[in-house]
């Protein structure tokens, strides 16, 4: 019969070890862990055990390695994402970016703006109330924080809706797609969003420089307007290290 008190894996114990040094301020953000050779003569353990439980921590997005310098405490602090405000009227409204609900003191960077008119894919269109095929303008963006991409967005608006309008340039001008959308008489009142994990593919992968083994999270907001009829569907992708999803609201 098994014992109920086995113990994980050795390299999950050198990694519980490493995790509350870290906690502790042993190592701070920036610092070098010890490498795979330091483990293997302070735990008596093979390289790959030694790999492993460095694996684990950069999977975790609590360290990073660093080419031909060895893994470090990951300095990159996480956004906190407040879903509730961020999407308030008072930000887009008032010209504010929705992402000064979350980062208001730090570099935000907006790279790769491509914007287009694509027919919509079958999903997209049963998001947006519209027929497969039908014309949508499509805005693809990444998002980069303190120099390190941490959202694929991709934004859908029926083309006949925004035709001619800033929403269909890389600038959108203060406020953003919402408050060009109200321009129109089609401003959000309501959102609602669909959140889960997965792993991503090689593209996600590269695209937001996630080690291995790191999942991210995808974020599907769907805006509507006052007669309830769909006015974008915002696909993300977020690196899930990146993040901290906070939803504050009332009971």
């Amino acid at each position: 019969m098994a014992s109920q008190d086995k113990q994980p894996p050795k390299y999950q114990r050198i990694a519980d070890g490493l995790k509350r040094a870290i906690a502790a301020g042993e190592y701070g953000p920036g610092d070098r862990l010890p490498g795979e050779n330091e483990l293997m003569a302070q735990h008596g353990v093979a390289r790959m055990t030694a790999r492993q439980a460095l694996g684990v921590l950069r999977s975790e997005g609590l360290a990073e390695a660093r080419k031909g310098a060895g893994v470090y405490v990951r300095a990159f602090q996480p956004i906190r994402r407040r879903g509730v405000p961020r999407l308030a009227h008072e930000h887009w409204g008032a010209g504010r970016s929705v992402w000064s609900a979350d980062v208001p003191d730090r570099e935000l960077v907006v790279e790769g703006v491509a914007v287009g008119e694509e027919p919509a894919a079958e999903d997209v269109a049963a998001g947006l109330g519209a027929e497969p095929g039908d014309p949508v303008c499509v805005r693809r963006r990444t998002f980069v924080l303190d120099g390190k991409p941490v959202m694929l967005a991709t934004s859908y608006l029926p083309a006949a809706l925004v035709a001619g309008t800033r929403i269909t340039r890389p600038d959108t001008g203060p406020g953003g797609v919402y408050a060009r959308l109200a321009e129109l008489g089609a401003a959000p009142v309501r959102f609602r969003e669909e959140v889960r994990s997965r792993m991503p593919t090689r593209e996600e992968a590269e695209r937001l420089r996630v080690p291995a083994g790191t999942p991210v999270i995808r974020i599907t907001r769907t805006a509507l307007a006052e007669n309830g009829h769909p006015v974008e569907v915002n696909e993300m992708t977020l690196d899930s290290s990146a993040y901290v999803l906070e939803y504050d609201f009332d009971a």
